[in-house]
């Protein structure tokens, strides 16, 4: 069985709500507790070590297992004080290598006690870990290329100056990003965004087409994301990735020539 606690999709989870939710049950009713790091519909960054220390003192028997994928070596993350029994993520993303493999990080001890209780045979952990711990083999022909690929890129990571070093590029790429839009009129989706990717609202103007603007954007050698929230239109805009504060004022450059070709007064509105 599972249970599960949505927080609204433009907001941080609420600690104290989930308490209410852990609280409202018998201890040792969850087995496993999860949560998201960055949401990537919206760009919500979730509190996930006040999340971690909250089932240490209210539901302590309980894993904790975060979904990293678009965070993990960007956003520093304590793994003691979050109590994080597994976290999954991927080789792309902020690591920058190349999409072809997730990994897990994980407690042990618990790991160990999952011997036998997977599911799948090919995403069997457990089975999986004792396989490199043998004979340094994967059970299955694994994809080559994007483990030298990651290979290269946590060389890399290691040259800019670690997680650290990163986050401050990301943190740099995102504030180019907010004041160029903000000068052209864009509104954000969150009123408080983290630095691994931006929502932004459609302009309210009657010319204002996101497959034109996504094309042109394109046609000018920029790429954006589609919109994924439910509640008003938006685009979305990363600032990961192999990208620079010159990238993102190029960016930004050429949303005000496609919004001047299709008509679009600015600052839009």
């Amino acid at each position: 069985d599972v249970t599960v606690y949505e927080g609204a999709e433009d907001e941080k989870l609420d600690v104290k709500a989930i308490e209410g939710v852990l609280t409202s049950w018998e201890p040792g009713t969850f087995d496993m507790v999860t949560s998201v790091h960055c949401e990537t519909t919206s760009g919500v960054v979730n509190p996930v070590t006040e999340i971690g220390a909250l089932i240490g003192q209210r539901s302590p028997t309980s894993w904790y297992l975060v979904d990293a994928m678009s965070s993990f070596g960007a956003i520093p993350i304590d793994f003691a004080a979050s109590g994080i029994d597994f976290l999954v993520s991927s080789c792309n993303k902020c690591l920058e290598g190349v999409p072809g493999f997730s990994f897990v990080i994980a407690n042990a001890e618990k790991l160990s006690n999952c011997r036998g209780r997977s599911r799948s045979l090919s995403l069997d952990l457990h089975a999986q870990h004792e396989g490199l711990e043998r004979a340094g083999q994967f059970r299955f022909t694994p994809p080559t290329h994007a483990f030298l690929a990651m290979k290269q890129a946590l060389v890399e990571l290691d040259a800019e100056g670690g997680i650290a070093a990163r986050s401050a590029r990301y943190q740099r790429n995102r504030q180019v990003l907010k004041e160029g839009m903000t000068k052209l009129g864009f509104r954000e989706f969150l009123d408080e965004s983290g630095y691994i990717i931006t929502s932004y609202r459609y302009p309210n103007h009657p010319n204002f087409s996101f497959d034109a603007f996504y094309d042109e954007l394109n046609r000018l050698g920029v790429v954006i994301y589609p919109g994924k929230v439910t509640k008003a239109e938006c685009f979305r805009i990363g600032n990961i990735g192999h990208l620079f504060e010159d990238d993102m004022r190029a960016l930004v450059e050429a949303v005000e020539i496609v919004c001047t070709k299709l008509g679009l007064p600015l600052p839009v509105g």
